[in-house]
């Protein structure tokens, strides 16, 4: 390996060894990451103000395109090149390491690059308005098939470099006892994301195939199946690795330690375990799952990963109140809490991701995810409020605070906009709440997800929803909009000080301020 690669800076507030080449493999995916959540967030804006019948911006064909760039540039492209930076923060950052064959990270990053923008050029070419499910018989073109694939492949080899990176600290023993919790929960993270990107590339690569006329027939309902295994598991990616920011949140801006770490390693082990295994509540209504596997999925998975979830819903804020204590700040009941750092983006994203998280996406999901229920809200707005509030709300916002650090730590680089930083979560969060609440209990009121237009207005048969129901409507495209300005404030600070801020000398890195 050249020397230049194995140059390291030792960060002022962590102690740990920042290697050059994993630093700038940190800062390209994170910038990509944020470009991506730009697309996400401007698709987002425009379906939102179709959807709002009081504007109905777009045509319908507009609307079905935009509406399957959204949760791919949102969901899949934002979430996992930060992803991918987290781990190489995780791997070599935390464990004081260099990279494992650096030259393949980069190359992981080009294919994840070239596959999510064949991705997204497609759609927008109108070459693929199959929304993201892209169910048989919908049929997309070639190119895009072959971008999917190249992105699961580089994201699979990012992988790869993570446990690579993790057998080399380990051999040349650059830390000491068990690996950090951060690392142990990114390291479950991974794991699930083999599962996961495999899948997406067993049933995409027989997709492609068929897009192209080698392969003739695919069966819907193996599609169906294979598909799940890499749709909804790619938000339990998502859920490992939030997690995993939390507990990195905690420590970063209160100094939190969970009060029994071996606790919060069982509940990773859990995820492992059955976190996929529970992933098919989209699926409780076809016909072609036995009702043993759908029994299993409802009573028995579901509810072993909830536990999971549960035991790190408890364990952090249980965290944050014995270190804040310890500081001092002992009376009454909730003086821990009125004298946490509410000043620092880091800790309000903290709590919001986690209240959002746990009481809105999480509560909403074990119930959706039941079978009885699922029937009646799963093609609603109700399911749509669901995982808006568990990726958009944990996991999108928990990411955002852990970038307010990012920036001087690994970017050296000084925040432009601290007020506006500061104010970002609680604007975010708060449309997020406002959205997310309006837009499930509009579901329950029968509003259609996926629908251009829940007027109806040009049906055959007369149809209109109960004012209450519009009313809903009208609450979740306003929480909308206040999100996306919320968004676009994170990405404002973020670009600007990655690019325009201050360069900060290798021993001036502040959290904050």
């Amino acid at each position: 390996m050249a020397a230049n690669a194995l140059e390291f800076r030792t960060c002022p507030i962590t102690g740990k060894k920042v290697f050059a080449t994993t630093q700038n493999l940190i800062w390209i995916n994170a910038v990509t990451s944020v470009v991506f959540i730009l697309v996400g967030g401007l698709m987002a804006l425009l379906v939102l103000l179709t959807r709002w019948p009081a504007v109905h911006l777009l045509s319908p064909d507009l609307f079905y395109r935009f509406l399957t760039l959204h949760p791919i540039a949102t969901l899949v492209a934002w979430i996992i090149f930060f992803e991918v930076a987290g781990l190489y923060f995780g791997c070599s950052v935390l464990l004081n390491s260099r990279l494992a064959a650096p030259k393949v990270a980069w190359l992981a990053y080009f294919l994840m690059l070239v596959g999510a923008a064949l991705v997204a050029v497609e759609i927008l070419r109108g070459n693929a308005d199959v929304m993201f499910t892209s169910y048989i018989p919908l049929q997309a073109s070639t190119i895009y098939y072959l971008g999917v694939i190249l992105f699961a492949v580089g994201a699979l080899t990012a992988c790869g470099i993570f446990f690579g990176t993790l057998a080399i600290a380990k051999a040349e023993k650059t830390y000491e006892g068990s690996l950090p919790l951060v690392t142990f929960g990114l390291s479950a993270a991974a794991i699930i994301a083999v599962f996961t990107l495999a899948s997406g590339a067993i049933i995409y690569i027989p997709t492609f195939l068929w897009s192209i006329g080698i392969i003739k027939n695919i069966d819907p309902a193996m599609y169906r199946l294979i598909f799940w295994a890499f749709g909804h598991s790619s938000q339990q990616i998502n859920v490992t690795a939030m997690v995993s920011v939390w507990y990195l949140l905690g420590v970063l801006t209160v100094g939190a330690k969970p009060v029994n770490e071996k606790i919060c390693r069982s509940a990773f082990v859990l995820y492992i375990l059955f976190i996929n295994m529970a992933s098919e509540h989209h699926l409780l209504t076809d016909p072609t799952l036995s009702p043993a596997h759908k029994i299993a999925n409802t009573s028995y998975f579901i509810y072993l990963a909830a536990l999971a979830s549960m035991i790190h819903a408890l364990a952090i804020p249980m965290a944050v109140e014995v270190a804040q204590r310890k500081k001092g700040y002992t009376k009454g009941i909730f003086e821990w809490l009125t004298k946490a750092p509410w000043n620092e983006p880091g800790f309000p994203a903290l709590v919001f991701s986690l209240f959002i998280f746990g009481f809105i996406g999480g509560i909403t999901g074990i119930t959706f995810g039941t079978e009885q229920l699922s029937i009646k809200s799963h093609n609603t707005w109700a399911m749509t409020g669901h995982f808006h509030g568990t990726v958009v709300g944990g996991t999108t916002l928990a990411f955002m605070g852990l970038t307010y650090y990012v920036i001087p730590l690994i970017f050296r680089r000084e925040l432009i906009g601290k007020k506006w930083a500061t104010a970002q979560p609680y604007v975010y969060g708060i449309g997020l709440i406002i959205f997310t609440i309006s837009m499930i209990a509009a579901g329950t009121l029968g509003v259609p997800r996926r629908h251009w237009d829940i007027t109806f207005a040009d049906s055959i048969i007369p149809f209109s929803f109960d004012p209450t129901a519009i009313l809903l409507v009208t609450l979740t495209a306003l929480g909308g909009l206040i999100a996306i300005i919320g968004g676009a404030m994170f990405v404002g600070v973020a670009v600007l000080s990655v690019f325009f801020g201050r360069k900060l000398a290798p021993n001036e890195a502040k959290l904050i301020y």
